[in-house]
């Protein structure tokens, strides 16, 4: 019960970011084991998008999981899932120790994103065996 609470201030930026990509382009809304699933365009980015100059193909924020395409996101998922995880263990401090993370590697003279112990964390997850998912459309 308190996972969600901890979690939920982070979720409400996600639905916040979730919005406008719902009302301006054609996005396709999913539940998958209790998360908010986002795909901007359900069928294949254009290239011509500025979604296709995004440095990242998905980006999760709470439970809230937005993707480029469904095919980042069928790739992604179990690393996205992972950062849930992270949000769910961290709350609204995630927000600032995700960033952190990052600084810390900088300092170390080290990649600010490949070597983030939370991107670290979350490939690991990835690698580790499927894990059944339940969806439905929203």
């Amino acid at each position: 019960m308190l996972k969600p609470l901890w979690v939920f201030p982070c979720t409400a930026l996600g639905l916040l970011a979730a919005l406008p990509l719902c009302l301006f382009t054609p996005a396709k809304l999913s539940r998958v084991d209790g998360n908010i699933e986002l795909v901007v365009f359900p069928g294949e980015t254009p290239s011509s998008s500025w979604l296709a100059r995004l440095p990242f193909a998905a980006i999760t924020l709470g439970q809230v999981i937005l993707a480029c395409s469904e095919a980042d996101l069928a790739r992604l998922r179990r690393h996205e899932q992972a950062h849930v995880r992270q949000y769910q263990r961290w709350g609204v401090l995630f927000l600032l120790a995700y960033p952190a993370a990052s600084l810390w590697a900088a300092l170390l003279g080290r990649h600010p994103y490949r070597d983030n112990g939370f991107e670290i964390q979350a490939r690991r997850e990835d690698a580790s065996p499927a894990a059944n998912c339940k969806s439905e459309q929203i």
